[in-house]
Formats: C-alpha cells, sequence, structure tokens
C-alpha cells in the first residue's frame, strides 16, 4: 500500500529522473542535519517532498540491499518518511539485518550535535541499535557530495536573493 496519495502529489515539489532526484534528496538530507550517504538508494526515477509537513518520498526503480561497513540495509521501491531535524520519522519501505532477520525501520535520529556522534535507528517494536557517524560515511563520497551540495545551495542563495 502506498502513502503517496493524489492530495499529498498535489501539495508536493516532485522530481524525476535519478540524477535530479538524488541532487534534491541529498541537500534536504543536509538540510536537515543528517549525513548525505545515510539512505543510498538505487536508480531513483521519483521523488517528492511536502515542505508544510516534512513528507518525504522516494520511487526506485527496483528494490536495493547495501552494505555498510557492518550494517545491511534494505530499500524497497518505495520509500516514504517524515523530516524533522536530525531525524526521520515513521519511515517505510527500509529494513536493516540483525541477526539474519531483516527488521523494519521506523526512525533514525542523530545523538548530539558533534560530528562524532552517534546514530540511532528505531525499529516499530521500539527496539533501537546506535551506530558511529563514521560507519556512514564515505570519505570519497561525502567529499564530492558536500561540494555538490555547496554549489547547490550557493545557486538556490543566488536565486533567493534576484
Amino acid at each position: 500500500m502506498t502513502l503517496v496519495t493524489e492530495k499529498m502529489i498535489a501539495r508536493a515539489e516532485v522530481y524525476h529522473g535519478n540524477e535530479v532526484c538524488r541532487r534534491k534528496f541529498m541537500l534536504l538530507l543536509a538540510d536537515i542535519g543528517l549525513l548525505v550517504g545515510l539512505l543510498t538508494l538505487g536508480d531513483i526515477e521519483e521523488c517528492g517532498h511536502v515542505k508544510e509537513l516534512g513528507f518525504v518520498w522516494l520511487k526506485n526503480k527496483q528494490k536495493k540491499e547495501h552494505k555498510f561497513e557492518n550494517v545491511v540495509v534494505w530499500f524497497d521501491t518505495e520509500v516514504t518518511a517524515y523530516f524533522e531535524r536530525k531525524k526521520i520519522k515513521n519511515l517505510t519501505g527500509v529494513k536493516a539485518k540483525e541477526f539474519l532477520i531483516w527488521i523494519s525501520l521506523c526512525e533514525i535520529y542523530v545523538n548530539g550535535s558533534s560530528p562524532d556522534g552517534s546514530i540511532t535507528f528505531k525499529t516499530p517494536a521500539g527496539l533501537s541499535k546506535c551506530f558511529p557517524i563514521s560507519v556512514f560515511q564515505d570519505d570519497r563520497g561525502d567529499r564530492n557530495n558536500n561540494e555538490e551540495l555547496k554549489k547547490t545551495k550557493e545557486r538556490r542563495a543566488i536565486c533567493v536573493q534576484v
């Protein structure tokens, strides 16, 4: 069952195509204070953001499994969530593997404000697990992504000033 209704789409900024969606999604993650590499999705077909609600969705061409340093995460073809500052709530379409069992995730948030802090993943059952932020950072990718984000923010600032 999809959470993205026609009513939501009518209120949202909607983007199509992998490159545009990736750029917009990375910018959104950075804006709310989360790591750009936190949700590494496959080929994104569509993404949308209802700004006043914080509701975000991503539609992927296919399901994807991704292995971070010591965490395996699975992404469905549709991922939805509500974004807040340093927090992703009501997350759907994302699971993590723990002891050979796939566990749905419903919330992700950053603990503390230091760069060496931790990220907590919470399940619908209330269980949670913390990881160091470094697990989700890719030095090469984060450097390139941060440069792209700076350029995008500069372009946005120029547009606002005009």
